[in-house]
This record gives C-alpha cells, structure tokens and sequence, in this order.
C-alpha cells in the first residue's frame, strides 16, 4: 500500500530563529523556500490555505502557488482550503486552471467553507446564509469542472448562457477535492459530486474519523460512482528526536491555539492536553520513527492513500520548519513507505 505525502501551510506569521517577529511579507516569502524544500526532497504536494487575518499571511494562495510552480518541477499545487462559499466559482475556476497551465498539469484546488468567516462581510456576503452559498457555489463550480460551454440560473450566483471558461485545461478536468471536518452531510455531499474526500483531523485520534471514510465509500457505492481517493491531513512537526520535536512545537502550539480558542471558547491548551494529543491523537510530532508510525496507523485507519502534514503552527520559525520538512522528505516519507508496505 503506497501512500503520498505533502505539507500544508497557512503561512502563520512566524518568529526568527531568535524569536523576533518575521514579516508577513518575508512569511511569504519563506513559504516558497519551503515549497522549494518539499519539492527538492521528494514530496507529493502543498497546501496553501486561505485566511484574512493578522496572524495569517496569506490571503490569495494560488498567487503563492504561481510563485511557487515557477519555482518546482514536481510538487502537486493546491490548497488547504479554498473558501468556495464567499469566492466566486467562476473566478476560481479561471485561475486554477491559469496556475495548471504555469505549472505544466500540477494544479489541484481543495474546496470548503474554511473554519474561519472573516472572509464573508469582507467581500459582501451574509453569515446566514453559510451553507446555501457553499451548496450553490459547489454545484456550479462541479458544473464547470465537467462540462462546457455552461448554462446556468444562480439563486446567490450569477447567470450564465453557454459560457466557456479560459484557459482550457490541458489534461482532462481539474483536480479538485472537498474539505471535511466532520459533518456526514458534508461527506455524503462530496460521494454526490463524485469528488475526492479530504479530512481535515485538528484533534483527537484518527480512529474516531474512518466512520466518515466508510461513510464516504458507501455514498460513493450508493451513487453509482467508482472509488475515489480518501486523504487527510493533520498537525506536525519533525526534529531529531521525541524530546525536541515536543519542546520545539509546544509553545508556538500553544500561543496559537490559546489565541483561536480565546475566540471560540475553547479551553486553554496545558502541556498535559498537548502530550495527551502528541500521544494518543491525530498530532504527529517527534522523531522521524514515531512520525512515521503516526502517519502509517492513521493511513491504515483511513484507508487513505495521501496524507498532508499540516506544518505551520504559530510562531514556529522558518529554519525550524525547514528542518522538519527536510526530515519528513528524506526520513520520515521513506519509514512510511516501508511500514505500509510490511
């Protein structure tokens, strides 16, 4: 059983080696080095994700991934996610297919609502109505993915008469997969448009999520359609060992999360909840060995055939996060190769 491996970044702001805020723009910057990195040690992909806040600094991913496609001959291109319900299909449409086109065939989007709202009142759209944009807007974009030209009569979307969009993809439709975090209506809905299931695992074991995985498998059945591919991504972070990858990852971990759970009344981080995760939970932070026995367990759980380490965590600095990309690339992807295939 093989597996790929990627990263996902939200480009979080991050420290200097000595613990100096960084700029977003040189954040920016330093996630095409690491995009560069992962290209160079042999993994699968990137995932940029989309955010419109401070301690963020990205906010339009595939201008990232069309830096970065300049940059990389063979890492897939994609996002973790694409806000769909407040973009516009069309739009994302056009420039996905732009970025496959630079990248010669190695642009994939990941859509979903995203697990923050900032972007609604920024470019105009109600809160309330939260999953009719998100319906709506998938079922013109998977539209556009598998037929044109498109007629089509929006309710919250545009109208549109025989429409063709440009770029013309090269290599048949553009890869696109949808974002879960753990609704069965969001499951069954990707099965319904015959599209790849991505998990994305923040806490708790990876266990508690292969009910979603069979779930996705039997919509797909019930549907009529062929299997798809079942992914999932989580947190981590590669050092040389159990001890430095905890203390290194502990408190950018933590300065992160206190400050999302301020804002949605989550309890305060301790070192005991983060071991209790590292340990028994989705977290796959230490040594390449026990990442590795991480990753391999929750493939198997899954029956997933990628897995995206979600690398960015807070303030964690760029020299730390290259050294563990370079050790997931050269270390870790090997291991799991190896443990699946036993």
């Amino acid at each position: 059983m093989a597996v790929e491996l990627g990263i996902d970044t939200f480009g979080d702001v991050t420290w200097d080696d000595d613990d100096r805020p960084v700029s977003h723009a040189q954040t920016v910057r330093n996630v095409v080095e690491q995009a560069v990195l992962a290209d160079q040690v042999g993994l699968h992909s990137i995932g940029i994700g989309e955010h419109h806040r401070d301690d963020f600094a990205i906010s339009a991913p595939d201008v990232v991934l069309a830096g970065i496609a300049t940059r990389t001959e063979r890492l897939r291109l994609g996002t973790a996610v694409t806000v769909l319900s407040s973009d516009d299909p069309v739009r994302v449409y056009e420039r996905f297919a732009t970025l496959d086109a630079l990248s010669h065939g190695r642009a994939e989007v990941v859509l979903g609502r995203g697990s923050f709202t900032e972007s609604f009142p920024l470019f105009g759209y109600d809160l309330q109505d939260y999953e009719a944009l998100f319906e709506e807007k998938l079922a013109l974009f998977a539209a556009l993915r598998t037929s044109q030209p498109v007629t089509w009569k929006g309710t919250l979307t545009q109208d549109l008469r025989d429409v063709s969009l440009y770029p013309p993809l090269e290599n048949g439709p553009l890869p696109t997969w949808i974002a879960v975090g753990g609704s069965p209506q969001s499951v069954v809905r990707a099965a319904h448009y015959d599209l790849p299931l991505m998990l994305a695992i923040i806490g708790g074991p990876v266990e508690r999520f292969s009910p979603f995985s069979d779930l996705y498998r039997r919509a797909l059945a019930e549907f009529g359609h062929s299997d798809n591919p079942v992914a999932y991504h989580s947190y981590g972070y590669v050092a040389d060992t159990d001890e430095q990858a905890r203390e290194e990852f502990f408190r950018p971990y933590t300065i992160s999360t206190e400050r999302i759970g301020a804002e949605r009344g989550w309890p305060a981080p301790t070192e005991e909840s983060f071991l209790e995760e590292v340990e028994h939970g989705s977290m796959a932070v230490g040594s390449p060995e026990t990442v590795a026995r991480k990753i391999a367990a929750g493939v198997r759980a899954l029956g997933a055939s990628r897995f995206d380490l979600k690398i960015s965590t807070g303030p964690l600095s760029h020299g730390k996060l290259m050294r563990s990309i370079e050790l997931y690339g050269t270390r870790v992807a090997p291991l799991v190769q190896d443990m699946l295939a036993d």
